[in-house]
């Protein structure tokens, strides 16, 4: 049984050295073609103290402008290990640390503004991350929000939720099908913009706490 556990280990923190290496090569060209101009739209919003959720490589670091100081959480190490170059480019100050968004270390209404891009779609539980963010946001604090999610279009979201686990062994935990705005919604959160893109696959949020 240890032996078991032991493996399972093994592969676990093989599969997350692979994606850390292969993931921004995979991105590459959907970055090119949309998502960097995205990130960038979304991004402009960010200011005071932010919390980056999930900073993976670090595509967003380079980005921020207006922010007194980033703290970015990556449970990945190897993630925040390819980070470390972006971080070194970007104008603001970015602060690393280790963690899983489904329990924060820090204070309740710690942060001015909460960044979430192409994230929510692998948290091992969405519901807990959006309370998490809610609890160290400040009151009228924003929440920025860049996600893949369940298209609208009822065939496609079939097609969606059909190849999820298939698509979830490939790629660390993402879903296919999840819906964040629902419960950005449930949780108290005053969505004020709303872009939708590529057929309402992609969509971008600002929300007030």
């Amino acid at each position: 049984m240890k032996q078991t556990h032991a493996s399972q280990e093994r592969r676990s923190r093989s599969m997350a050295r692979s994606f850390a290496n292969y993931y921004d090569k995979v991105m590459a060209p959907l970055e090119k073609r949309y998502i960097t101009a995205w990130r960038k739209k979304l991004l402009k919003h960010a200011e005071g103290r932010v919390l980056e959720i999930g900073g993976g490589t670090g595509i967003n670091f380079p980005l921020y402008r207006n922010c007194e100081k980033v703290i970015a959480i990556e449970p990945n190490p190897h993630m925040i290990e390819k980070s470390i170059v972006r971080q070194k480019q970007a104008s603001v100050p970015i602060q690393l640390i280790e963690s899983k968004a489904e329990k924060l270390p820090f204070t309740d209404q710690y942060f001015d503004t909460i960044v979430i891009t192409l994230v929510l779609c692998s948290v091992d539980n969405m519901e807990q991350v959006i309370q998490e963010c809610k609890r160290v946001l400040k009151p009228n604090g924003k929440l920025l929000v860049l996600e893949h999610v369940k298209m609208e279009q009822p065939v496609l979201a079939g097609l969606q939720h059909l190849l999820t686990p298939a698509w979830k062994t490939i790629a660390d935990g993402c879903h296919l099908n999840r819906n964040p705005e629902e419960l950005i919604e449930k949780y108290g959160f005053n969505i004020i913009s709303r872009k939708k893109y590529l057929s309402s696959l992609v969509v971008s949020l600002i929300a007030r706490k």
